[in-house]
């Protein structure tokens, strides 16, 4: 996945979060081009670790604060 089609997409309520499948609040693209999404629990809980494995942020980034 290219970065500029990671930017060109937004959030919907049919995004799940990949550990529980709440609604996800936060998409994160990693450097091999993988894509993970979180809710709002599960971005608090996982913040340090997606901050150093993060390429680029989409979503609630205020979770990570």
């Amino acid at each position: 996945m290219s970065t500029t089609a990671f930017e060109n997409t937004e959030l919907t309520a049919a995004d799940r979060c990949d550990r529980c499948g709440a609604r996800a609040q936060l998409k994160v693209l990693l450097d091999n081009g993988g894509v993970l999404l979180f809710c709002a629990h599960h971005a608090r809980a996982h913040a340090e670790k997606i901050r150093q494995v993060a390429v680029k942020l989409e979503g609630e980034t205020s979770l990570l604060d």
